[in-house]
């Protein structure tokens, strides 16, 4: 695997990932990364861009992976038409944001790179609920089956086990056998690639992990997958009750935590890291970070976006590398 490039997908273009991005390149961390950085998107965009929010930086445009350069803004463009640098979000950018995963995807495998990081996108116009969010739209487009969602700090993680699916659905997805696989799928992820037996906590899907109904999923699905992990050698406990698990003398015994549905498990960490956290896809051919934020509308083009999120990202590749 070419371990030492970075492929960043733009996303949407109507979003603060632009601004952030810029930011970075202007720090010293940014001459310090070992990897070799190349964004896929409209470079004339790019420079549009930079101009409304008053950055100077050099794009290195190439053609070919070969003439990418260590500390350059290397860049392989994707036609795009647009009239203004930042517009609302619509559809109009659905081919576009295709376009560039469609060209990141192929040089992921013809080249074997395996890292890539995406900007955000729209699920209300670019997925168009055919998919629940970015996870399962890049798994669809790998065949991979079944990725799983890891929002990283090294202090904490965790994995819903449901993603970006209404709540009165969650029930229908509390499965021992998706709730194996996902774990499976981190324990591995965290031996192979932070070089960590990680410690996991599951939480249960009930207050306080009861229900006064006759099935409880605690007790048919939750409790006997963590009894078939702990044969597997896997270091887990649960199922906690979610009320009272995210205490810090909980917190400080793991490493993930392993939640029921999205809120249950996103709510806490974001409170507790801010931005200090990214959204890494586990199961995939290669690893894919996604800065933990969207495409934020409200704050397009105002160049006040903290930056936080996409500095962890590029900071947790690197880490990669050191292994």
């Amino acid at each position: 695997m070419n371990f030492n490039k970075i492929l960043v997908v733009l996303g949407e273009p109507n979003s603060i990932f632009s601004e952030v991005l810029f930011k970075y390149f202007n720090l010293k961390s940014f001459k310090k990364n070992k990897n070799i950085i190349i964004l896929v998107g409209n470079k004339k965009l790019i420079f549009k861009q930079m101009m409304k929010l008053g950055y100077d930086l050099n794009i290195n445009q190439i053609n070919h992976i070969e003439k990418a350069r260590k500390h350059k803004i290397n860049l392989i463009n994707i036609d795009y038409k647009f009239k203004k640098p930042f517009s609302k979000i619509s559809s109009s950018s659905n081919r576009y944001i295709e376009s560039s995963f469609k060209k990141a995807l192929q040089l992921i495998k013809v080249n074997k790179i395996s890292k890539l990081i995406n900007g955000p996108i729209s699920k209300k116009y670019f997925l168009k609920k055919k998919f629940p969010g970015i996870t399962e739209y890049v798994g669809f487009k790998t065949d991979t089956k079944n990725p799983v969602m890891l929002i990283y700090n090294e202090k904490l993680s965790v994995v819903p086990l449901t993603t970006h699916i209404p709540l009165k659905n969650v029930v229908k997805f509390i499965e021992k056998k998706k709730i194996i696989d996902n774990i499976i799928k981190v324990d591995v992820f965290y031996k192979s690639k932070l070089k960590k037996i990680p410690k996991i906590a599951i939480l249960g899907l009930n207050p306080h992990c009861e229900t006064t109904d006759k099935i409880s999923e605690e007790k048919t699905e939750i409790i006997p997958a963590i009894n078939y992990l702990k044969k597997k050698k896997i270091k887990i406990s649960g199922p906690f009750s979610a009320d009272t698990f995210f205490l810090k003398k909980n917190i400080k015994k793991f490493d993930v935590v392993v939640g029921m549905y999205h809120d249950q498990v996103l709510t806490p960490i974001k409170t507790l890291f801010k931005f200090k956290a990214i959204n890494v896809t586990v199961g995939l051919p290669f690893i894919k970070v996604t800065p933990d934020h969207g495409p934020n509308e409200e704050m397009i083009g105002k160049n006040i976006s903290n930056p936080s999120s996409i500095i962890y990202a590029f900071k947790f590749l690197n880490k990669i590398n050191d292994f």
